[in-house]
């Protein structure tokens, strides 16, 4: 079989495509609304290893998607840039002195021409970087957006911190209790953070979730990181004779046991903290303290971590009851939690029953799994802990009552009684915005004393003529490690005018962190070269929302509920067209190494694209890629398999390399004709729902039969060159010119197909005996009701589960079943 010469053929078409901007998308007000697709892959971060073969798996399935419906007369937006800020840059840049926008710029274009080299139908001429200037101007503005109203705020607080990368880290970034990023162990430190309240739309990033066409495993993720919960706050007065008064308040999701308080926990954080100590305690507590400190949050909160705390000498006055109960500080409560503080109750909490037995605390049973009976005792303590529904007991007038109508009126009571009311929480926290790293963002605000002594606001935002700020030229791009960024040395930059008053001010020196630049991306794809706005109206309205993402599930968290924070809050501006930016979101499965295990140079199983398609050419790698399996599902590299699909390939070459003919004159004809016709119908539903490997398969059947052939027949050959071409554009724009056609492929219209010529003329019939299958058999498609019945009757395995019986009723499905029900 004559061996296609791929490393000719494709850099031919590659030019070709990008000489005529083949696949350049305009905004053409012919096409209606519902003939519009925006189909967007998660851009890369450019790193300096260059694409993995992961990266092709999702481009590949969005190319093939993409090409198809062109075909199909849609218009298609399909963008491609470069999520280009970020630590690895930066690390290089501290190791060799080589700025990380040069380091950036080199591996971006490495990333370009990988990507080139695989033949996907991106319209380059919206590309995007989010490092360089004209990109992350709007990144600024949109921050200024959220500053304005109300949704960015400074504040001293406990953070992760990296003393790896000596940088800040947002929970999410945080795996295992190990920087996402480096692996070093995290700590916990006090600094002064740039934080995005995205708490203040946690109940529509939940709500709006359930509209969404997502992987339901994801919409999951979302939800319990979101973490919504129904309860109320109830407010515990501290006992502390001859002071003034001191109350915190707690929020709890089982106010119906109350009754069943022993202590209280405060986090060691907790404001309070240093006022409730006592003297005799004070020493206690301050050791503590300084313990806590050095743990992370999941070290703090290890369900298998021996519970640690100390007495602070407090007392505290359950509202429901009177009684007092010690104040006791611990590690397991975290400040980034509800209030910080928490009502313990050990018969009915795990942690709270630990925490108990380790320190000799009462342990109260308040909830019994059974109504409780006349005079029953619940005085003892419990053995184990449940935190099950069931029935109030020990709880004055609310004993008796189910769990749930328990809450509910132990709720009312507290509001009646002004000790606590009805609450919803959320275990979101919100985001962490500032790194105290150079490559970056600016954050465009500065800091003037003299504003914060005349209107009591210290923190002034540039005005939008003065963006972007950009980065400053640095001699060390080290972080500090004391809380400050490379910025904050240089002087010239820091030191700058107020832009409210005139005065002397100082720029704010955190930098914003990488996720920043890709909440909006997708946006700046819609008008990337626009200078008076992120993006026109008319092209967002055109374009938006992306119809298809396709991406990893590691940024279930991440990425995607940031995006659609960012994406709200322009909503609510009237700048963007819709409350959600992804409509559908699909996860390309992860491509293991030939010894089922995760890809790693460790382990020796990489498989490099560049070796491949140097090897195969890149058809072949895209053909293999999405004949591996479904597209959703986890699957092995197998070296032999693209040797199959090469095979494939070459056997498309060797059709086109016959004489063409305008018939099929052909005793074959009529069979190869029917089954053409079942291959477009199998191949076009299979490649709009993004099922890949069976329409592979399918065509790869055909093929064969075509194969046999002396002569390629135009009317078999060249709905094959059609579809073959939006997964092997190279070849298919190959042959699709050796048949004569002057324009690209991609401009032909998908071919169709017969209803009646792409159906089988037989079916297979089940015949069911009181509803066991008993018997199969062919039958021409469409045959009379009695006269299935008759053939189902006549077969000797009906008879053999029928004789002697008397059929009741006989129950036929047409083409597909009967069933015989007997007599009883």
């Amino acid at each position: 079989m004559a061996k296609y010469p791929f490393e000719v053929i494709e850099p031919k078409w590659q030019k070709f495509w990008e000489e005529r901007k083949t696949f350049r998308a305009v905004e053409d007000g012919a096409f209606a609304r519902e003939k519009r697709r925006y189909v967007l892959d998660m851009f890369p971060y450019p790193s300096s290893q260059g694409l993995h073969i992961g990266h092709p798996e999702g481009y590949t399935a969005t190319d093939i998607y993409c090409r198809y419906l062109r075909m199909n007369g849609y218009n298609v937006l399909h963008p491609m840039g470069f999520d280009s800020f970020g630590l690895p840059a930066e690390n290089y840049a501290i190791k060799t002195g080589t700025h990380p926008a040069a380091t950036t710029a080199d591996n971006v274009n490495r990333f370009r021409a990988q990507i080139k080299t695989l033949g996907f139908s991106y319209d380059w001429d919206r590309e995007v970087n989010t490092s360089e200037a004209d990109y992350y101007r709007w990144t600024q503005w949109i921050f200024l957006k959220l500053f304005e109203k109300g949704l960015a705020y400074e504040a001293e607080s406990p953070i992760n911190f990296c003393p790896s990368c000596k940088t800040g880290l947002a929970n999410e970034e945080v795996k295992d209790g190990l920087c996402e990023r480096c692996g070093a162990k995290v700590t916990r430190k006090r600094i002064r953070q740039w934080n995005l309240k995205i708490t203040a739309y946690a109940e529509r990033l939940l709500s709006d979730l359930d509209g969404l066409d997502w992987p339901e495993p994801i919409k999951l993720m979302q939800k319990n990181w979101i973490g919504r919960s129904e309860g109320a706050n109830v407010v515990f007065r501290v006992d502390m004779k001859g002071a003034d008064p001191v109350s915190f308040e707690i929020y709890t999701t089982r106010p119906d046991t109350l009754f069943g308080v022993t202590y209280m926990v405060l986090s060691p954080e907790h404001p309070l903290v240093d006022r409730i100590t006592t003297d005799a305690q004070r020493a206690a507590v301050a050791a503590y303290l300084d313990a806590a400190a050095k743990k992370s949050d999941l070290e703090r909160t290890d369900l298998a971590r021996e519970k640690t705390g100390v007495f602070s000498g407090a007392w505290a006055v359950n509202p429901v009851n009177g009684e007092k109960i010690p104040v006791w500080v611990a590690d397991y409560v975290l400040i980034s939690y509800g209030t910080g503080a928490i009502m313990a109750v050990p018969a009915h909490d795990e942690r709270d029953f630990e925490f108990a037995h380790v320190f000799n605390l009462p342990v109260r049973l308040v909830v019994s799994p059974v109504p409780p009976g006349p005079g029953e005792d619940y005085s003892a303590p419990p053995e184990t802990c449940s935190a099950a529904y069931g029935f109030s007991v020990n709880s004055a007038r609310f004993s008796g009552l189910p769990t749930a109508e328990a809450k509910e009126a132990i709720i009312a009571w507290l509001e009646e009684q002004g000790a606590g009311k009805r609450a919803v929480n959320y275990k979101l926290r919100d985001w962490i915005f500032s790194r105290q790293r150079y490559w970056g963002e600016p954050i465009p605000l500065v800091h003037c004393e003299h504003c914060g002594r005349e209107t009591g606001e210290t923190v002034v935002p540039l005005p939008e003529s003065a963006l972007p700020l950009t980065l400053p030229d640095v001699e060390s791009y080290a972080p500090t490690g004391t809380g400050e960024s490379p910025l904050a040395a240089i002087s010239e930059w820091v030191d700058t005018v107020c832009p409210r008053c005139g005065g002397k001010a100082k720029r704010e020196t955190n930098t914003m962190p990488q996720w920043a630049g890709s909440c909006w991306y997708y946006l700046r794809y819609l008008d990337p070269h626009n200078t008076g706005a992120f993006a026109a109206k008319e092209k967002i309205d055109y374009w938006a929302p992306v119809d298809l993402y396709v991406g990893g599930q590691e940024h279930a968290v991440l990425h995607l509920l940031y995006a659609r924070f960012w994406h709200k809050v322009l909503y609510d501006a009237g700048l963007v067209n819709t409350a959600e930016p992804f409509r559908r979101l699909v996860n390309q499965g992860m491509i293991l190494g030939a010894d089922n295990q995760k890809m790693s140079k460790s382990r020796g199983n990489v498989v490099n694209p560049d070796d491949v398609v140097r090897e195969y050419g890149a058809d072949a790698l895209r053909v293999y890629i999405m004949f591996m399996g479904p597209l959703e599902v986890t699957k092995p590299w197998v070296a032999t398999g693209i040797t199959g699909v090469s095979r494939f390939l070459e056997r498309l070459w060797a059709i086109g390399e016959k004489p063409l003919t305008d018939t099929a004159d052909f005793p074959e004809a009529k069979a190869l004709e029917k089954l053409l016709h079942k291959t477009i119908k199998k191949v076009s539903a299979d490649t709009a729902s993004l099922n890949f490997n069976t329409a592979i398969s399918a065509m790869m059947v055909y093929s064969s039969e075509l194969a046999k052939l002396p002569a390629a027949p135009r009317p078999l050959w060249e709905p094959l060159v059609k579809m073959a071409s939006v997964y092997a554009p190279h070849l298919g724009e190959e042959l699709w010119e050796k048949l004569g056609r002057r324009e690209s492929v991609s401009a032909a219209s998908w071919p169709g197909y017969d209803e009646e010529r792409a159906t089988d003329d037989a079916v297979t019939i089940v015949v069911q005996v009181n509803g066991k299958v008993r018997e199969k058999f062919s039958a021409a498609r469409g045959s009379a009701k009695a006269d299935v019945e008759a053939a189902a009757l006549a077969l000797p395995g009906t008879q053999k589960w029928t004789g002697g019986r008397v059929i009741g009723k006989i129950i036929t499905v047409p083409d597909k079943l009967v069933n015989i029900v007997l007599k009883s």
